[in-house]
């Protein structure tokens, strides 16, 4: 015979896992709803058929389209963070090839992080309801895109004290380079089109060139001999 405290643990848990599968469903669901329709075009409707679930499940979990809407942004965030603190774990702060160990860097950063699903959901979503419901991106502005400066601020000012660049306003480097990486791939993302890695290859050599011309040391000068990459935007 079963032991009752037993089989009330294993229920528990089968219904702790279930309520979780259901959950993350609903978040799936409504990301996929949410881009697809906006935040006001968007259902609870149609968001329930797409994660096969009830209507009054996903009230029961999230009480109101805003709430969902609010989780569905962090989801995403927590993701996109996760993902960017591993790319930044694997920046050149010891480079033997300055030039090409930033680029690679860039590349990784950029498929990674900025391009990759998660990266444009929040980029189409922020662009098409930011502006109208500007509390709901609270959270992603409090996480999401000073969390990479800051960091990258932080490992450029490494390799300043290094002796590897020089640079005064480090914050101010960091956006420069996130600037400089995302130019050649803006009107591609722009349209929701992924780029090729030749694209991405192209956009970071082109971006960390400019960039070294601004704060390479005299002990670590560019290679006269290697051209500026032809931008490319599809």
């Amino acid at each position: 015979m079963r032991n009752p405290k037993e089989a009330a643990h294993k229920a528990t848990g089968h219904t702790q896992r279930g309520q979780c599968s259901k959950r993350l469903s609903i978040l799936d669901a409504a990301a996929e709803v949410f881009c697809r329709q906006g935040f006001a075009g968007a259902s609870i409707d149609e968001i329930a058929v797409e994660a096969c679930v009830s209507r009054q499940t996903i009230y029961n979990h999230y009480r109101e389209k805003e709430t969902l809407f609010t989780a569905v942004v962090e989801d995403v965030m927590n993701r996109t963070n996760a993902s960017l603190f591993s790319i930044l774990a694997t920046f050149p702060d010891k480079p033997g090839n300055l030039e090409d160990d930033l680029s690679a860097f860039a590349v990784r950063l950029t498929k990674n992080c900025l391009c990759n699903q998660d990266g444009q959901f929040l980029r189409k979503l922020v662009q098409s309801e930011g502006e109208r419901y500007p509390q709901l991106f609270e959270g992603w502005r409090k996480h999401g895109p000073g969390k990479i400066g800051t960091a990258l601020a932080a490992l450029f000012a490494r390799l300043s004290y290094g002796g590897v660049l020089q640079m005064e306003d480090f914050d101010l480097a960091a956006r420069q380079f996130l600037a400089l990486v995302n130019a050649d791939l803006q009107m591609i993302t722009l349209f929701g089109e992924s780029p090729t890695d030749e694209q991405l290859e192209s956009a970071a050599h082109n971006a960390v060139r400019t960039f070294l011309r601004a704060y390479s040391t005299p002990a670590t000068p560019l290679s006269a001999a290697t051209p500026l990459l032809k931008a490319t935007v599809g």
